[in-house]
């Protein structure tokens, strides 16, 4: 299994473009046969998927993502306010985030002015 890590900025404006890193440990990203999404979490509300790659290559995303290492939001909203993860799984991207077994502790994501 690989260790997930997600680092950016606490707090962003809203307008403002979210950049997250997912830093990958214990497995080399293009070797190893997972698939990563990234999957947020608002206040009070359940997990969402927000789009990943699969261990093929492929890629599947939200308009807003370019890649499930790097998450770039453009136009931040106070409703994209939560908790964002990087998950892992073996194989291929799936939309259910139950579906992941590997997971990093997530960041908090604010939008305020």
């Amino acid at each position: 299994q690989v260790q997930l890590q997600e680092s950016g900025p606490g707090l962003v404006k809203p307008s403002q473009t979210l950049s997250l890193t997912c830093t990958v440990s214990g497995g080399s990203i293009t070797t190893t046969s997972y698939a990563y999404s990234w999957i947020r979490q608002p206040p009070g509300k359940g997990l969402e998927w927000m789009g990943g790659i699969g261990s093929d290559g492929t890629t599947t995303h939200s308009p807003s993502l370019k890649s499930a290492i790097i998450l770039e939001m453009n136009t931040m909203r106070s409703e994209d306010t939560g908790v964002y993860y990087c998950a892992a799984k073996q194989w291929t991207v799936e939309t259910m985030p139950d579906a992941y077994n590997m997971w990093g502790q997530g960041t908090q994501v604010t939008v305020s002015s």
